[in-house]
């Protein structure tokens, strides 16, 4: 790999009798694997090819764009569209403080059972949790509802799925529940070792489809006219003035960057702008960290080494 020679200005800035040095480039980073993935090889790319001081630095969706808006970060390496579309539409198309990267990795999000809770239960659509029968079966805490993870806590597409489970109905029959997703996988480990039902928010790219044999469920293809949806940040009403009624869109997900970049580091700001991943390339990111459990400042390290001619190319 080339390694360019840029010299970058070091900035000291003097904090309560300390010396900080201030960091050319701050990716934010969220909380789900994939992201932190791409967020360190992001890291490794700019550091070797551009001399750059880069250091990461953990945060919800929302403020990491308000840090990108206002300068106290720059990068976000993995925005879920149409997930954050109302982040985009604040910051990319009414502000222009923000950019991104045309380029994206393909994504599904669904509703999924393990396979043997659908050969046990006989459920095969989505509408099917609307029956407080079949809810039943997803009852683990004997208090007649069923229980199903749908994501993360300050997930953009969490507050999506309490939208689809009131459009659908079954936010009457089932505790919706948010976790960590390490916590929430552990809950699938276990119920497949104890041949117990469970249902859940599942998504590509991510490791879960090489560990469990996964059923997602059936229900109406993406209708955009059945989609209104708004997230907090947009209205303090949001759940009761969204509907959801069907299938995802399609998603894609795209490395998003401070406007700002393009002057203060054009060089990072060109990178990215052309970075370029596929979904077989996440996926096997995703297992790595979290099936092999490889450190990930050392993953991204080895990752770079091995796929040189394509960082390169993100330079060119």
């Amino acid at each position: 790999m080339k390694v360019w020679k840029t010299l970058t200005a070091t900035v000291l800035a003097a904090s309560f009798g300390t010396v900080a040095l201030a960091q050319d480039v701050i990716i934010g980073v969220p909380n789900w694997a994939s992201v932190r993935g791409t967020a360190h090889i992001l890291k490794v790319a700019l550091e070797d090819n551009l001399g750059l001081t880069v250091e990461l630095q953990n945060g919800t969706n929302p403020i990491i764009f308000e840090a990108m808006d206002s300068g106290a970060m720059h990068v976000h390496p993995e925005v879920w569209l149409p997930n954050q579309q109302n982040l985009h539409d604040t910051f990319v198309t009414e502000k222009g403080s923000v950019a991104f990267n045309p380029n994206a990795v393909l994504s599904d999000q669904q509703i999924c059972v393990t396979k043997d809770t659908q050969e046990r239960t006989g459920i095969s659509s989505v509408s099917d949790l609307t029956d407080p029968d079949m809810a039943a079966n997803f009852d683990t805490d004997g208090d007649g509802r069923g229980e199903m993870w749908i994501g993360g806590a300050g997930w953009a597409s969490t507050n999506v799925e309490k939208i689809r489970a009131k459009s659908y109905g079954y936010a009457e029959t089932m505790n919706l529940m948010e976790m960590d997703e390490a916590l929430a996988l552990a809950q699938v480990d276990n119920a497949v070792a104890q041949g117990q039902n469970i249902v859940f928010y599942c998504y590509t790219p991510h490791h879960m489809f090489s560990l469990y044999d996964l059923v997602p469920l059936s229900e109406p293809a993406y209708d955009a006219a059945e989609w209104d949806v708004k997230q907090p940040t947009d209205d303090p009403n949001w759940l009761e003035n969204s509907k959801a009624g069907t299938a995802w869109d399609a998603a894609k997900l795209h490395v998003f960057y401070a406007a700002a970049l393009e002057e203060a580091q054009p060089e990072a700001a060109a990178m990215l702008s052309q970075v370029e991943l596929t979904t077989e390339q996440v996926n096997a990111i995703v297992y790595a960290l979290s099936v092999d459990g490889k450190d990930p400042a050392e993953f991204a390290r080895e990752w770079v080494d091995e796929n040189a001619d394509l960082v390169d190319s993100w330079f060119n």
